[in-house]
């Protein structure tokens, strides 16, 4: 008699404790949720096209495509310059481009190729140098700065960036291209 009724313990509790768990897989995340709300919702990159979508001069403010190209120039055997382009991207990144401040030329770039984050990094800087340059300044997760002098055309829709490096004999470029999008 001990052992039936301690195999109906056993399984009554293995019934309570699936009925349990189940409670517990099935309750909702806060992050699987939205909240919902009487008022329209707006995420980081709609208020972003929004901004983006005001009346202004023509300024390098904006959301941009990004593609980059690399270009290594040397010599061959016979001591001729030979040019190979070892790496091409084309819109790799989106990024927007606003003024630090106010009273300030300069401007920031926020990378936006992850959605929905509770912050965005500064990933450069632009500085306005003389007529329609602009000096780059490109900060790297590992410490390793890079800078690039870009040029703008008259309506900042297209921003081109170019940086040379010397490396035992070879010459390799770097080259930004930054396409201005439209707000939808």
């Amino acid at each position: 008699m001990l052992r039936v009724k301690s195999r109906r313990h056993f399984v009554a509790l293995l019934i309570l404790a699936v009925v349990i768990q189940g409670c517990i897989i099935h309750t909702t995340s806060p992050k699987s949720t939205a909240k919902s709300s009487a008022f329209r919702q707006m995420n980081f990159q709609d208020l972003i096209k929004r901004y983006m979508q005001k009346q202004g001069a023509n300024s390098i403010e904006g959301v941009y495509a990004v593609s980059g190209m690399v270009i290594k120039k040397s010599k061959n055997l016979l001591g001729e310059m030979r040019e190979k382009t070892t790496d091409r991207k084309d819109n790799y990144a989106t990024v927007a481009i606003l003024k630090e401040s106010e009273d300030s030329n300069d401007y920031i770039e926020l990378s936006l190729n992850k959605e929905g984050q509770a912050s965005y990094s500064i990933i450069g800087e632009f500085k306005p140098a003389s007529g329609n340059l602009l000096l780059y300044n490109h900060f790297d997760s590992k410490g390793k700065d890079t800078s690039f002098t870009f040029t703008q055309d008259e309506k900042a829709e297209l921003l081109e960036g170019i940086r040379v490096d010397d490396e035992g004999g070879k010459q390799i470029t770097y080259k930004l291209t930054y396409v201005k999008l439209k707000a939808r």
